[in-house]
């Protein structure tokens, strides 16, 4: 029962299997860019990050340097 609510009727459909396959490799293809993205948003974050801190430095308020 199970292979007839597939469609199975005697084999595997060759373009059933040939969309099977394009949509596995879109799905790796969307993973591989997730991963991209969250690199990049992680390094945008950890820059970002650093510059508020930068900026809460108050310069006029700072000690010199020793010489």
């Amino acid at each position: 029962m199970a292979k007839a609510l597939l469609g199975y009727v005697g084999g595997s459909d060759p373009r059933l299997l040939a969309e099977m396959r394009r949509l596995q490799q879109r799905v790796q293809d969307l993973e591989s860019e997730l991963v991209r993205i969250q690199a990049e948003n992680d390094a945008l974050q950890a820059a970002a990050s650093h510059d508020r801190i930068m900026e809460s430095i108050d310069a006029n308020q700072a000690e010199p340097a020793l010489t």
